[in-house]
Order: structure tokens, then C-alpha cells, then sequence
């Protein structure tokens, strides 16, 4: 799909980064170039993945100069640069704005000084009716990428900006599966929030082919999100009793900022959704056009069945299909 390509990766030693990474060095892409300020993981990852067409960039994308020279001759650049962890941003909100919001219109502004082809941001379920500055901070930057396009409109830029928008992956760091599993071994315990708090499931490997087909099919000034199946925290909770036959269950209630049910389309954005068999898309009613609508293909159609779209609301795993996750993330986990 990228064939030929040359591509940075923002952030690229973290987790989704180095996901991606492997993906695209599966295809025949002429370069990437990952950026990041972590020169540990860096040199890890050189030597786990030694590919020739790989140049690691140690830069952080508050510079907006080091960004501006890492885009040289670039095609397409991924966006995954971000600080993520709710409670650390809610304790250093100043550095959250300068990375995820300054760092995200550095990102724009370079983009646009290299005539990049197409930029795509990753996004999260946490910038919808956002509760907490991580939330917010990801919010308007997918508000600065969905509006970067009005540049379009100039003759001399070329280059497309869209977003992508899904929630946790499942058995990622700091999510619950890996946390109940190190409570289980080390305290034969669980902390369980709320019971019926649900929660979208999406893969790594669904979460990469979700991006790559949006960013080979997206246009521009649109925020892509995948179909996808919920769980509930009772199932997990129940699953755990079936298979660790002493395991305690304790309720902590909440954490500040937490929500009930994932949201990645709100009721006012349904206004603007539109239905592409497996995904959804966002447009951007001050960019887009009904000849740009139209040009997807016939299968497109304005969304009327949801209200929104909530974790709560679409269809939900199986407990076979969530105990078959928990052991692939664990015989993963073993290698």
C-alpha cells in the first residue's frame, strides 16, 4: 500500500511506534525515519530490528527546527509522539500543551514547509467529551490537524492532514488484562473500578491495519474510527474467577477523570458521521463538500442507526473470545 514510500514515525520507539515500524518494514517502503528523545530505546531498537532502511533521529517535536530537517524528502509522517499517562499530565499540564499541542502544530507547520504528501495523528477515545487535560490536549490536536487543511485551499501546499481515533489496546501497558494478571500472581487480588464500566477491544494488529487502510484510503480533513466489539469489566472480572480459583476481588471505585464507557463518537459529532462498512468517518462540515463525500465510493451512507457510539452501546465479546485475547497477550508476553 506504501510502497516506495518514504516515512517518519514521530514517537516511533514507543510501543505503537515500534508496531508500526515492523508492519511497514513488512511492505516494501524505501525509508523510515523514526524521531524520538529516548536514545536507550533507540539503540534497542536499532539492534531488534536491524533493517537498513531504518535512520533513527533523536529530536523532540516541541523543536520545531529538528522537525523541519527530519521531514526532508518525506512522504508520509505518522504522528504517535505524545505524553499519555492521565495522572502524570494531570499533575504537569504546562508539559502536556507544549508536547501535545505545540509539539502537534510543530508537526503541522513542518509538514507544511516540506510539502509532505500526507500526515495522519493517532487520536484517542479520551478526546471525546474529554474529562481530563490528556483528553482535552488530544482533542485539539486532532482540531489543529482537521483544520490544517484549509491550507488545501493555497496553491503552493499539497499536503493532506487526517486523524484516526480508537481506544486502549487490549493487554497494552497500564491496561487491565496485564494489570489483573500481575495483581493475580503477585497478591492473588484484583482492583476492580466499577463492574459494569465497559470498554472497546482493538488488537495491535487490528489497531495497524486500521491505520494503514485509513491512510491509504483517507482524503483529507477527516477523523477515521473503527468498527468495534466492547467488554465489560464484569466479564474480565468473571473470567478471572473461573481460572484462578482464590483470586479476591476488591472495589476501589473510579479514578478521577475516568469514565464509565469509552465514547469515540459523540452526539453532536453523529451529526457528521457517515457509515463506510467497517469504520466510521468524521468530516469536517467546514472543509468538506458533497463531491468529496461522494468521491469515496456508493457504499457510503450518513449514520442514523446511533445516537453515539459507546462502548456500551456495540456489540460485545464473547467470554471465549476474551479468554482466547488473555492467552495470546500472554503467550506473547512469554516470548
Amino acid at each position: 500500500m506504501l510502497e516506495g514510500k518514504k516515512i517518519l514515525i514521530t514517537g516511533g520507539t514507543g510501543s505503537l511506534g515500534q508496531a508500526l515500524t515492523k508492519k511497514l518494514l513488512n511492505s516494501d517502503v524505501d525509508t523510515i525515519r523514526i524521531l524520538s528523545r529516548n536514545e536507550s530505546k533507540q539503540v534497542q531498537m536499532n539492534s531488534e530490528f536491524s533493517d537498513s532502511r531504518l535512520r533513527f533521529l533523536i529530536g523532540d517535536i516541541r523543536d520545531r527546527e529538528r522537525l523541519i530537517k527530519s521531514m526532508e524528502d518525506i512522504d508520509i509522517v505518522f504522528h504517535t509522539a505524545a505524553l499519555k499517562h492521565v495522572p502524570i499530565i494531570e499533575y504537569n499540564p504546562f508539559e502536556a500543551i507544549k508536547t501535545n499541542v505545540v509539539g502537534s502544530q510543530n508537526v503541522i507547520d513542518s509538514s507544511l514547509i516540506q510539502n509532505i504528501e500526507k500526515v495522519v495523528c493517532i487520536g484517542t477515545d479520551k478526546a471525546v467529551s474529554p474529562l481530563n487535560t490528556y483528553g482535552a490536549t488530544k482533542l485539539l490536536m486532532e482540531k489543529l490537524f482537521i483544520s490544517a487543511n484549509n491550507y488545501l485551499n493555497i496553491d503552493r501546499y499539497r499536503t493532506k492532514f487526517l486523524a484516526v481515533r480508537y481506544g486502549n489496546v487490549f493487554g497494552s501497558s497500564g491496561s487491565v488484562i496485564p494489570k489483573f494478571l500481575e495483581q493475580v500472581k503477585n497478591n492473588k487480588k484484583i482492583t476492580i473500578t466499577n463492574e459494569a464500566m465497559t470498554r472497546f477491544s482493538i488488537t495491535m494488529d487490528q489497531a495497524l491495519d486500521f491505520i494503514l487502510d485509513s491512510t491509504v484510503n483517507g482524503k483529507a480533513a477527516e477523523i477515521y474510527v473503527p468498527k468495534l466489539k466492547g467488554y465489560s469489566i464484569s466479564q474480565i472480572k468473571q473470567i478471572f474467577q473461573e481460572s484462578f480459583d482464590n483470586c479476591e476481588i476488591e472495589n476501589i471505585g473510579i479514578r478521577p477523570g475516568e469514565k464509565l464507557h469509552e465514547v469515540l463518537i459523540n452526539q453532536e459529532e453523529m451529526r457528521y458521521c457517515w457509515d463506510l462498512e467497517h469504520k466510521f468517518m468524521i468530516s469536517n462540515p467546514a472543509v468538506k463538500d458533497n463531491d468529496v463525500i461522494n468521491s469515496y465510493n456508493s457504499n457510503i451512507k450518513k449514520n442514523s442507526s446511533l445516537d453515539s457510539y459507546t462502548s456500551e452501546n456495540t456489540e460485545k465479546l464473547s467470554g471465549e473470545e476474551i479468554k482466547k485475547l488473555i492467552l495470546e497477550f500472554e503467550n506473547k508476553t512469554k516470548k
